[in-house]
């Protein structure tokens, strides 16, 4: 079985043991991805939700898929008062091809204005 592990540094180089992306045939899996480190580090859930989708975007392209090739996503939120805007910018970008999903309510993520994180997988 071949892994492939990736970094970009247009993402920001991790600061910390992980990938983010690791291939295994033909499925990419990513880390969670947040606002952190965007324009939009300190916007809105839905500001900070297109952010992140356009870092997925861009990984998607990497190896030549978009978003319309997402499986499945888990998205992690601090507020449930964010939902419907998150849910919003979610339903912008995915347009007819809606992936399998899980909405997980966290106590907080690792800088406090950060209100959303996202992690997918994707066909490959």
């Amino acid at each position: 079985m071949t892994l492939t592990r990736k970094n970009f540094e247009k993402l920001g180089l991790p600061v910390g043991p992980y990938s983010h992306v690791v291939r295994h045939r033909d499925t990419l899996f990513t880390s969670g991805f947040t606002a952190f480190g965007t324009d939009r580090q300190k916007g809105s859930a839905s500001e900070q939700t297109y952010a992140v989708l356009e870092q997925l975007e861009f990984i998607a392209e990497q190896f030549g898929r978009s978003l319309a090739d997402l499986i499945k996503v888990t998205v992690f939120v601090t507020d449930p008062a964010d939902i419907p805007g998150i849910r919003a910018a979610l339903s912008a970008r995915y347009k007819d091809a809606v992936p399998a999903s899980a909405l997980v309510m966290v106590s907080g993520l690792f800088a406090p204005e950060l209100k959303v994180e996202i992690e997918a997988t994707i066909a490959a």
